[in-house]
């Protein structure tokens, strides 16, 4: 770990980091025993996540300025205090060594005279581009977005707007510049979002806005003064509903020396199974214009709603990457917001509302002339393994047990599984408790779909769209073995399927713990080539 210059910031950290290895210990215990001996569980025993990031209390939605630096991953995150519902938006914050276990921080930037703080990001400006250095200390540089509620209400379409603030003290606080907004708004209604990358490749920096349905490309050699270089998404893309929330980086072709940019795009409505999701762009980028691959175009247009998505599930929203990562690590990192508008503002918790996905790293493949990008959970969640089971060459006939809770918590749990010869089998894995709730997900192979089945998975009643569909996306990988991940918290199941080409993240609200996982096959026998359970050492 490198020598952290500010004093306060280190006896801070070192004094949260006491608390650490106890979190949720505080939290509230089991209550009683009914009458038919049925245990009844607290709303923090039940849905509380054991390693997902939620804050204490309040409302939390898209992941803001996240950066690393000197050995700290630091998450912001839009965020309202005093309600458990959408409001006044703030920047809330946590950190952590490791993207795992997280230590919720004091609010770092509130909302003002001129606004509520937007989703937005922040870098790490080692060269003190933007001269707001002080004493040889680093800057970190925020851009967020004002959003004028008052000009809203009046029916203007310029209540949107660009800000800078800055940090001296390793991003706890900010100062926001005098001379906000550094971007003002042109005219348009949707106007947010900023994320600022430094393009080593053309020496300056960048920033993707949302604005409407396409994205506009800025550069900027202070972080203060920005120009306008193009935009992107006309007729290009899903258009269901209004773009937000860009991400835009390089990345290398795995194997190969090739470097694809990457522009990853959330849209809400119009996601592939309802509501929210994030879809993505791969191409070249020549300093102030993306053009998308022609293969890649190719691809779009061969989806139904010429959309390409990072995941497949209903929960996984406006999810960005780290700035700052060390060459020497060399992973593009990634964390998203795990829930979905149609129903976001109404899950069944009081105290706390959402939670963010677990850390994932970014890898872009080519296959033939296809470019895909491959999302897999970050090698730290291997840190926390306990208990371990496998098996091998299981025969499956009918359903099978695999494991239940007195074996392994499945409320806290990594699993791999492998299926030899996947072209035909079709199986069904089963999650289930003893109040009767089942969690279902699987491939069908007589329409070589994956899917995601919640509507039977506990409290669904809470939103008519939240267990109104099965979440299903076809296989693409060409491999007959399929090879599976499953991450399993509290209330939430994250699905990596071959090597992380298809991802399905969705959350559940069971009225009693998980404590049975089993698998099935309804039409014929097959063989469960590997599975292996690691219980999750982390609550």
């Amino acid at each position: 770990m490198k020598r952290i210059n500010n004093p306060k910031f280190v006896i801070t950290i070192l004094l949260l980091s006491l608390f650490v290895s106890c979190k949720n210990k505080t939290e509230e215990s089991q209550i009683t025993e009914n009458k038919s001996d049925k245990t009844t569980y607290s709303e923090e025993d039940l849905y509380r996540p054991n390693f997902h990031f939620t804050p204490k209390k309040g409302w939390m939605n898209d992941p803001n300025g996240m950066f690393y630096k000197d050995g700290f991953y630091h998450l912001y995150f839009q965020h309202y205090p005093n309600g458990n519902t959408w409001g006044p938006m703030h920047w809330g914050h946590a950190i952590s060594t490791d993207m795992v276990t997280w230590k919720e921080m004091p609010i770092a930037i509130y909302p003002d005279e001129k606004g509520y703080i937007f989703s937005g990001s922040a870098v790490v400006d080692i060269n003190n581009s933007s001269g707001f250095s002080k004493d040889g200390i680093v800057p970190i540089i925020a851009m967020f977005t004002y959003h004028d509620m008052d000009a809203e209400k009046a029916g203007k379409t310029n209540y949107q707007s660009q800000a800078i603030a800055y940090s001296l003290d390793e991003g706890q606080t900010f100062i926001k510049y005098s001379e906000n907004p550094v971007i003002k708004n042109p005219g348009i209604r949707d106007f947010r979002d900023p994320k600022m990358v430094w393009d080593s490749i053309h020496e300056k920096w960048l920033m993707v806005l949302a604005a409407g349905q396409k994205i506009m490309f800025y550069s900027s050699q202070n972080l203060k003064d920005w120009k306008q270089e193009s935009d992107f998404g006309t007729g290009i893309g899903g258009h269901g509903g209004v773009w937000e929330c860009p991400d835009f980086f390089p990345l290398k072709v795995q194997g190969t020396n090739e470097v694809k940019w990457v522009l990853l795009v959330s849209i809400n409505p119009g996601g592939p199974n309802g509501g929210s999701a994030t879809q993505y762009f791969v191409g070249d980028f020549d300093g102030k214009q993306f053009k998308i691959d022609p293969s890649f175009k190719n691809d779009l247009n061969k989806k139904e709603n010429k959309s390409i998505w990072i995941d497949y599930g209903r929960d996984n929203y406006a999810g960005v990457t780290w700035a700052n990562i060390p060459d020497a690590d060399g992973r593009k990192l990634f964390m998203g917001w795990m829930s979905n508008w149609e129903y976001a503002n109404a899950v069944p918790t009081e105290t706390w509302r959402s939670a963010m996905t677990v850390a994932r790293t970014v890898e872009l493949q080519k296959v033939n002339s296809s470019y895909k990008l491959l999302f897999k959970p970050v090698k730290e969640l291997t840190n926390y393994r306990g208990t371990k089971l496998e098996m091998e060459s299981v025969t499956i006939n009918g359903s099978t047990k695999i494991i239940d809770s007195k074996s392994i918590n499945l409320s806290s749990a990594e699993i791999y599984f492998q299926i030899p010869d996947l072209k035909n089998s079709s199986f069904t894995f089963k999650l289930t408790n003893i109040q009767g709730d089942t969690l279902a997900f699987g491939y069908d192979n007589s329409n070589k779909n994956f899917f995601l089945d919640r509507s039977k998975s506990g409290k669904t009643e809470f939103s008519e769209k939240f267990a109104n569909r099965l979440s299903m996306v076809k296989r693409t990988s060409l491999n007959p073995d399929l090879f599976g991940t499953i991450i399993l918290d509290k209330t939430s199941i994250e699905l990596f399927f071959d090597n992380g080409e298809t991802v399905m993240t969705e959350i559940f609200f069971p009225n009693s713990p998980f404590e049975k996982l089993s698998i099935e096959s309804k039409d014929q026998e097959f063989t469960l080539g590997s599975i292996e359970i690691h219980k999750l050492n982390i609550n």
